[in-house]
């Protein structure tokens, strides 16, 4: 087989005959987006978003052979708009959720529905490094939050919400009682440093997300703890051991404290500047003749920093929090520091600099009474254990699994994993700008533990394929025309009737979650992540 040479993007890479544009794009490290290629099955085009641009014409790079000479664009504005366009056409008959209500309003992101999935199954170790992936603080936002995850939960239509906060709780207090708690992972160190300058909830969180991206942080305070307004709490609403708690475990993690530093009086922010590759001023409210002594320009409220990047008007500072504008709320504080880290982390990669987008998400909207039924038929019908029933000493073992299913879990199984989600956030598609009034929800729980869920369903085809491959006795089809093709068994039967032996690899290839496993009854090693 001989070898020959095309041209993507102005670049020349050898292509083996037969081999597809696809192919050689991705041996040059392109990442051409495809929901419905899998090498197994061959090329089955159906979803478009793989396209590239060939002699002035838009084709998919799947389905298409290199050629001698040809020359390909790929990396452009053009091909990009008609990628997002192809993701947007695909959401607009999309019905689902990539992020549930709850995890869509928690403004730090936590994982909330495999938390929860985690604590019903009694797994208390996962849901706690959950818990540590996206709170800084665990134990004492799990006592304070105002939570605002529980306003979006969709229980709350029919009796209560969920126990969220008690549930986020019960995971951070379990890990304080294990020898080891949980350290969150933290990437290979950068050798670079940063300073940040006050410990309250923002410095703390700042200093968290910095360090797990393996920088060397220092935290400065004008005081001789760590903790700032939450020291001032009665011991009845933060137990002064929950604080040092979550403070000690920061040491333990390797960030640095220095006490009785106060900014424009023991220590200058020329100093620190010297010392360090970045500084992060995150000091609270304080007066102005204070303000005047750091050595940044002021706003009439606060330190003036662009709201948009954190940065101030001297270069490598970086001002959030209280500091520059009043946050009510301390889970807003710690969403403060985790914005002005990935801020701090852009800088000191040379990346453009700028607070992190909101992740992607299909919404799906509020549940007609129907698909609310449908869901409330999965989960316990038991009354929410809350704040009152748990009193001071916490959610019980029973009760936390009790209240954990009550949870509807109207999250989507593969968010996270998903490769539609994943494309989208990457091309900036939006999922409503073709969608018109949505169809029903649907979700039908086969007998062995598999879902199909036929709004999530893209119509990819890879499904069909790989039971026609595997030679199965019934298999999965096409059934109907146009607009009211759906896949399904054939002879009227349920899915799982032709997923006899395939069902794990069609669920792990299945590019939207459309068919996933029940993780109440999926069989070993059956993951759907791609």
């Amino acid at each position: 087989m001989s070898a020959f040479p095309i041209t993507i993007d102005g670049r020349e890479v050898q292509v083996e005959e037969g081999q597809s544009v696809l192919h050689a794009a991705r041996a040059m490290g392109l990442d051409i987006p495809t929901l419905c290629h899998l090498e197994k099955c061959g090329p089955l085009t159906s979803c478009l978003v793989c396209l590239v641009k060939i002699n002035g014409k838009l084709v998919p790079s799947c389905g298409t052979k290199a050629a001698p000479g040809m020359v390909v664009e790929s990396e452009t504005e053009e091909v990009h708009t008609a990628r997002r366009t192809a993701l947007e056409l695909l959401f607009s008959d999309h019905v689902g959720d990539c992020l549930s209500p709850c995890n869509l309003l928690c403004p730090l992101q936590l994982n909330i529905p495999v938390m929860i999935r985690q604590i019903e199954s009694g797994d208390y170790d996962a849901a706690a490094k959950t818990v540590r992936h996206a709170l800084p603080l665990a134990a004492v936002l799990g006592r304070l939050c105002n939570h605002p995850c529980e306003k979006g939960c969709r229980r709350g239509a029919n009796d209560d919400p969920a126990a969220i906060r008690e549930l986020e709780r019960f995971a951070a207090d379990y890990d304080h009682t294990q020898e080891l708690p949980n350290l969150p992972l933290r990437a290979p160190p950068t050798g670079r440093s940063v300073a940040v300058v006050g410990a309250g909830p923002t410095g703390l969180a700042a200093a968290y997300f910095l360090h797990r991206q393996g920088h060397t942080v220092e935290v400065f305070d004008r005081h001789h703890e760590a903790g700032g307004t939450l020291r001032h709490l009665e011991e009845h609403q933060l137990p002064r051991a929950s604080l040092q708690a979550e403070i000690e475990l920061l040491w333990r993690f390797g960030v640095k404290f220095t006490a009785a530093a106060e900014l424009g009086v023991t220590v200058q922010l020329a100093d620190l500047q010297r010392t360090h590759d970045a500084v992060v001023l995150t000091v609270g409210e304080v007066s102005a003749e204070e303000r005047a002594r750091f050595g940044v320009p002021s706003a009439a409220t606060g330190l003036k920093a662009d709201p948009n990047s954190c940065e101030t008007s001297v270069r490598g500072v970086f001002a959030a929090g209280a500091a520059v504008k009043s946050v009510k709320h301390l889970v807003r504080a710690l969403a403060e520091g985790r914005a002005v880290a990935e801020c701090v982390g852009q800088f000191l990669r040379g990346a453009p600099v700028r607070r992190p987008d909101k992740p992607f998400s299909s919404i799906m909207g509020r549940l007609d009474p129907g698909e609310q039924r449908a869901f409330l038929a999965h989960a316990s019908a038991a009354s929410r254990v809350g704040p009152c029933s748990a009193c001071a000493a916490g959610l019980s073992r029973v009760d936390a699994e009790g209240e954990a299913s009550r949870c509807l879990h109207c999250d989507c199984r593969s968010s996270g994993n998903c490769v539609l989600q994943h494309y989208a956030q990457t091309y900036g598609a939006q999922a409503d700008r073709f969608r018109t009034k949505r169809r029903p929800f649907e979700q039908h729980r086969q007998p062995g533990g598999v879902i199909f869920e036929p709004g999530k369903c893209i119509l990819c085809g890879i499904c069909v394929k790989l039971t026609e491959l595997a030679a199965e006795p019934l298999g999965l089809t096409f059934i109907g025309r146009g607009f009211d093709v759906k896949i399904g068994a054939p002879l009227n039967r349920e899915i799982n009737a032709g997923l006899q032996q395939v069902a794990a690899e069609v669920v792990h290839h299945c590019p939207t979650g459309a068919l996933c496993f029940d993780e109440k009854a999926a069989p070993p090693h059956a993951h759907h992540a791609h």
